[in-house]
């Protein structure tokens, strides 16, 4: 049951990341709540194998601070690999 809030707020950040200057033309809307997810999850399974409730309020803190900063940063490392990739396949065709 938990994990559906998970996915529920990564939705919510899929929607919001557009607006904080998350997009790009690199990549699909997606991946960025998709990185979330993903980020979301992962901690979500360490703290609960490291001890944390599901009624403590630190991993909820840590799991919903913890997706947008993995959103934004992953899709900003994803975004400059595929800018190099670009300019790399660019340079090549001359």
């Amino acid at each position: 049951m938990e994990f559906l809030f998970i996915v529920f707020y990564a939705a919510i950040l899929g929607l919001v990341a557009p607006y904080v200057q998350i997009g790009s033309d690199r990549y699909g809307s997606l991946v960025p709540p998709a990185i979330g997810l993903a980020s979301g999850s992962v901690l979500w399974i360490l703290l609960t194998w490291l001890g944390f409730g599901y009624t403590d309020a630190w991993i909820w803190s840590i799991v919903m601070l913890g997706m947008p900063v993995a959103m934004f940063f992953g899709a900003k490392v994803l975004d400059g690999q595929r800018k190099k990739i670009d300019e790399q396949a660019l340079a090549a065709t001359r």
